[in-house]
């Protein structure tokens, strides 16, 4: 089972429970919006402006379809089958808001426990003067940078 797989916390909680935990932490100027496909928190900590990209789940979506498929039947093939997708749509979007939750308050976790510092746990979600995350950065710039395998580690010093 998938974390808070059958969560009934509403996604305005959820949202609302992001922004109390960032403001605990000195996070100021929060905002979030949703754009077709996915919703965006963004805040102010630590002299930097964080996003964070949630993307909502669709009727196409693997996790979607299975839980659709697992719901009782209702009257009606096509009303049956298109309320069962919905609901699943929905049951999906909470869930995917519980775990961004969790994802924020893990990372502040490790902040305030010094085990990395606050760009290092946050460094890709982290907001450029392009505005765009720095791992969106990255992945636009296709440096070239090569990433340590499993298979090459032995290799390295």
């Amino acid at each position: 089972m998938s974390f808070a797989g059958k969560t009934t916390v509403p996604v305005e909680k959820s949202r609302a429970g992001i922004e109390t935990l960032v403001s605990k932490y000195g996070a100021t100027r929060f905002s979030s919006g949703w754009q077709e496909g996915s919703a965006a928190i963004n805040f102010v900590a630590n002299g930097c402006l964080v996003r964070f990209i949630l993307p909502l789940p669709t009727k196409d979506d693997e996790s979607v379809t299975e839980r659709a498929s697992k719901k009782r039947r209702t009257r009606g093939p096509v009303k049956a089958e298109s309320s069962k997708l919905q609901r699943a749509i929905e049951e999906e979007t909470r869930r995917r808001w519980r775990c961004l939750l969790l994802a924020i308050q893990a990372k502040l976790v490790v902040v305030e426990t010094g085990i990395e510092k606050f760009e290092q746990a946050f460094l890709a979600n982290i907001v450029t003067a392009k505005n765009i995350t720095v791992y969106e950065q990255v992945q636009l710039a296709n440096s070239g940078i090569k990433l340590l395998t499993a298979a090459t580690a032995g290799d390295e010093p």
